[in-house]
């Protein structure tokens, strides 16, 4: 795919998303197995392998029958929860009711409309919060934990996105822009699904592994997960500015000056700084001192 970006880059024009020979998925002749369901399932099943080898190193706060728990209650979280807030948050348009509330029919046709991270996300904290209550385990340090995996399902699902041609950016002239076949008005545009799992899923990849294997990060509660939410709302807010707003949101940017996806970035990046901080401001466990967790 790289081979083919860069060939297209150095003919002229910008590069024509079709030329590149990507498929929205497998077909199997009786079912197509679609990239994007793959890349939920790539995302959850190795982020379940990388937390078994967490819980293997020093000072782990839960243990595999646990992370298997995690493991089915976190899946239930992503989807319901993804749908639930695609639903609410990027369904309503410019009248501001979420139009898929009112055909719990299309609600529950997850293959029409979207996910929403943010919604992804809440599901995610539910399904800590029950597992975490159910086995009294220590929620912020199981939190920390899940944090460390999830930009692997960022990074795949960005990739997704990208190979289905949706979700793409605003309207450039930079010599790697796409005209992506569902744009109505065949624009060269930002492939701003690439920027974000770059920044979303890779950067937060690398910056994650090194703070939980090669620093004692994992000792100081909250400091992990205070990190991914700040790093990805982050990157989130500044891919926004690449990107284009939903169709039905479009007046809502122009109204506010930021996107919806911005918006809901701003608690996500101020929630995240205050973990960090509060976890940096106390002693790490194990050091002899009262550590308040």
């Amino acid at each position: 795919m790289l081979l083919s970006i860069a060939a297209s880059v150095a003919s002229d024009g910008p590069i024509q998303w079709q030329d590149l020979g990507l498929t929205e998925g497998i077909d199997l002749g009786f079912f197509t197995l679609r990239f994007y369901s793959l890349a939920y399932l790539a995302g959850i099943i190795l982020g379940y392998w990388h937390i078994l080898r967490m819980i293997k190193s020093p000072g782990a706060p839960l243990a595999q029958r646990h992370a298997d728990d995690l493991f089915f209650y976190c899946t239930l979280g992503i989807i319901f929860g993804g749908r639930l807030g695609y639903a609410t948050f990027y369904t309503g348009g410019d009248t501001g009711i979420p139009s898929l509330w009112a055909s719990p029919k299309d609600l529950l046709s997850l293959w029409q409309g979207g996910m929403s991270f943010h919604g992804g996300l809440i599901g995610v904290v539910v399904a800590l919060a029950w597992v975490s209550w159910r086995n009294k385990l220590n929620f912020l340090r199981v939190a920390d934990y899940i944090a460390v995996c999830v930009p692997f399902g960022m990074l795949f699902g960005r990739l997704a996105n990208f190979v289905n041609g949706e979700l793409w950016g605003r309207a450039t002239d930079v010599s790697w822009a796409m005209v992506f076949p569902d744009d109505k008005y065949q624009l060269a545009r930002h492939p701003s699904q690439l920027y974000e799992a770059g920044l979303e899923g890779a950067l937060m990849v690398v910056v994650m592994l090194l703070l939980f294997w090669n620093t004692r990060a994992r000792f100081r509660p909250g400091l992990l997960v205070g990190t991914f939410a700040a790093g990805i709302a982050g990157a989130r807010f500044f891919v926004e500015y690449f990107r284009e707003p939903d169709a039905q949101l479009q007046t809502f940017a122009l109204q506010t000056g930021l996107s919806m996806g911005q918006w809901l970035t701003l608690p996500l990046i101020l929630v995240g700084l205050v973990f960090m901080i509060r976890a940096l401001l106390r002693p790490p466990l194990g050091s002899g001192k009262p550590a308040g967790t």
